[in-house]
């Protein structure tokens, strides 16, 4: 059984930085960068779960729901994941997602 544990830990911090940065922060980046990073791991946990589907591309649903989209992107791609190293992986997206969005 893979730990995915740090995984949601961080994708619930970011959307929790999220949740209490500002609206310029957000305006300027932040939410831009939440949602590049919850499309990326939409479309990692697509190809897992429909391998050889076309995935489909999560919406832009507005800055304010750039915190939702990636809490559900990160839980649902950490129900699929199957190993360490893919837990690694997508936990290192998260950190340095986190940190290009400045929150």
């Amino acid at each position: 059984m893979v730990d995915t544990t740090p995984l949601t830990r961080a994708v619930e911090h970011f959307a929790d930085r999220l949740r209490a940065a500002p609206q310029s922060r957000l305006q300027r980046g932040a939410a831009a960068e939440a949602l590049a990073l919850a499309r990326q791991l939409a479309r990692w946990a697509q190809e897992l779960e429909e391998p050889g589907v076309a995935p489909r591309e999560m919406p832009d649903a507005g800055m304010f729901a750039a915190a939702d989209q990636i809490t559900v992107a990160g839980h649902d791609l950490a129900v699929v994941l199957r190993s360490d190293a893919d837990v690694d992986e997508a936990l290192t997206l998260v950190e340095e997602a986190q940190k290009r969005a400045g929150v």
